[in-house]
């Protein structure tokens, strides 16, 4: 009766069940040097190497939203037909151009910084580059830093209102 099992039993290798536990383990070592690939692959742009000296501006940005919170300023913001127009409206509102900083929100290398030229009608614009559709960070400042207005944007969203904020949100 041994004799007959003997025949009748094959190699481990060609039963499922040690292939069906194998794999379990097998696929998490792939998906493990797949996640090592994407670690060294990517950027990470969210660290930041001097995030201390970032820190303490903070305060400093927060002081510029609040002058612009002061002198009332809001600004109409229009981005269509690949052009950034801005209308300014508050007191000390007509510098000869703006900065305008738009930032991605996750990724870092879309970020753009456009200088707005002040218009015959007093307005101020710019070429906007074609950006990728995503939730964006827009910071309108004047030349010499000393007021800022800052709100998010939806790129294809069409034209807002960047108000300075009672508190800026704190």
């Amino acid at each position: 009766m041994h004799d007959i099992a003997r025949k009748d039993a094959r190699p481990w290798y060609r039963e499922p069940w040690p292939w069906i536990l194998i794999a379990g383990p097998a696929a998490v070592v792939v998906a493990s040097f797949f996640t090592l690939y994407l670690a060294v692959a990517s950027s990470d742009g969210l660290v930041d190497e001097d995030y201390y000296k970032d820190g303490l501006a903070i305060n400093r940005v927060l002081a510029r939203e609040d002058a612009a919170e002061r002198l009332g300023l809001a600004a109409q913001v229009d981005p269509r037909d690949g052009i950034l127009r801005v209308r300014l409206r508050g007191r000390d509102a007509a510098p000869e151009f703006l900065t305008v900083r738009l930032v991605h929100a996750t990724r870092a290398g879309y970020d753009r910084s456009l200088t707005l030229e002040r218009a015959a009608d007093g307005s101020y614009r710019a070429a906007l580059p074609a950006l990728p559709p995503g939730h964006w960070r827009i910071a309108i400042e004047d030349p010499r830093r000393q007021w800022r207005l800052a709100g998010e944007w939806l790129e294809g969203s069409g034209p807002f209102l960047l108000e300075a904020r009672a508190g800026n949100g704190r």
